[in-house]
Order: C-alpha cells, then sequence, then structure tokens
C-alpha cells in the first residue's frame, strides 16, 4: 500500500488538489482510502466521501496536530489496510510553520499557494523544506512573473523536490501528481520508520493546562526572547 502525506500552508487548497488527483487514481482502479487530521473540526470529510472512497477523521483537539498525528500513524495504516486499500491518502492540518510531518519512505506533498507572499517560502520550515513533491496552487490569481519568481523561492528552500502547479478549482496539472504518486516507491510498513524532522517540543506548564500567565508559573520546555545585550 502506498502511503501518501499532504500538509501544507492554511487555505491553500490541500484538500482541493487531492479530491483532482485522487479522482484519476480511482479511474486508474485503484482503491483509496483517506485520513483527514485537523485541529478542532472539519468539513472536509464530506468532500472526500463524494468520490466514493473509505474516509477517516482523526481531531487533535487540544493536543499539537503534529503529534496527534505521529501517534497515529501505525493506527491510520491498519485501518487503511482493513479498507484494502491500494493508497492511503493523509491530509494533515496546516497549523504552524514549523510543522515537521515527512517520514521517509513515504512520499511527502506540501501544497503552498502564491498568494502567501514571495518570502514564505523561507518561514515555512521542515513541511516545505523535506517535502518530496511541491504543489503551488492558485497561479492563475496572480501574473507570470510572480508565478516565476515565488517557484524560484521555493526552489530555494527544497531544491531537490518535484515542483508542480496546480489549479485547485479545474484541476488543470493533477495528472502530474497522480504520476508522482504512482511512480513513488511501495513502502514497508510505518511501524519503525523515521520522521524526516524531529517534531516541535511541545512540553511546557502551558500544556498541561496552565492559563495564569507570569514566570513563576512556567516550567517544562520554555523559551525566552534574546534581547541582546541590554544598555
Amino acid at each position: 500500500m502506498r502511503f501518501v502525506i499532504v500538509a501544507g500552508t492554511p487555505s491553500s487548497g490541500k484538500t482541493s488538489v487531492m479530491i483532482h488527483t485522487i479522482s484519476h487514481l480511482l479511474n486508474e482502479g485503484l482503491s483509496v482510502a483517506v485520513c483527514k487530521i485537523d485541529c478542532l473540526e472539519t468539513s472536509d470529510d464530506v468532500r472526500y466521501r463524494r468520490l466514493g472512497v473509505a474516509v477517516a477523521v482523526g481531531l487533535a483537539d487540544y493536543i499539537c496536530p503534529d503529534h496527534f498525528y505521529v501517534a497515529n500513524l501505525e493506527e491510520i495504516e491498519r485501518w487503511a489496510k482493513e479498507q484494502k486499500a491500494d493508497l492511503l491518502v493523509l491530509e494533515t492540518a496546516g497549523l504552524c510553520h514549523r510543522c515537521a510531518p515527512a517520514v521517509h519512505t513515504c512520499l511527502s506533498v506540501c501544497v503552498i499557494d502564491n498568494l502567501i507572499g514571495i518570502d514564505t517560502p523561507r518561514k515555512v520550515g521542515p513541511m516545505l523544506s523535506t517535502a518530496d513533491v511541491i504543489v503551488i496552487t492558485k497561479g492563475d490569481m496572480v501574473s507570470q512573473a510572480e508565478r516565476e519568481v515565488f517557484r524560484f523561492k521555493v526552489s530555494e528552500v527544497n531544491p531537490g523536490a518535484r515542483i508542480l502547479d496546480l489549479n485547485g478549482l479545474t484541476g488543470q496539472g493533477s495528472l502530474s501528481l497522480k504520476n508522482e504518486i504512482l511512480n513513488s516507491a511501495l513502502p514497508t510498513e510505518i511501524s519503525g520508520k523515521e520522521l524526516k524532522y524531529p517534531m516541535p517540543a511541545a512540553i511546557c506548564s502551558y500544556c498541561a493546562g496552565e492559563t495564569i500567565v507570569g514566570k513563576s508559573y512556567q516550567m517544562g520546555n520554555v523559551k525566552k526572547v534574546d534581547f541582546g545585550r541590554m544598555e
């Protein structure tokens, strides 16, 4: 079973990109299962179900979506195998730019859009820099020059990735993503596989439910701003 992990910046069109791509995969005769990881609420499962594929939803709620996602990878894989899927698509919430969802041997797709600013690719972090395939959306809303500059900025952050342009409304470009998925290696089981980049640290008093502001209420993994030498 192929295992594809899809992440990206908020509202970049991750679900639309994958709906068009999955439609092509279904036409190839593949059985597809989709799991959507989100924070508090999602309606994307309704859109996926219209394709007639098996769908599961995981809501992280009070837990960091990245940590929730990693803690559930084995269970998600087991569920997809029970659905007799040839392909598992895991779409995880685009939340903080520090997210690091890529796993070795699983195809990692990062979706990013042309409207977020030309300097944003440098701010996205491992979600973009460790991806195998980078999909750029909303190119129809900017000029050709802006598209080229943005693409160059993306390639600077991750020069080894395959960069695709895809229109989330029409699906133009989704055949290329379908081919990238079909050409990806078949991984063995997810158990024991290694993350491409460590997850964000997340153990402090506020993680445990503390709500009062102040140094005396802070403990655990706490990082402070370095303001330099104070005069």
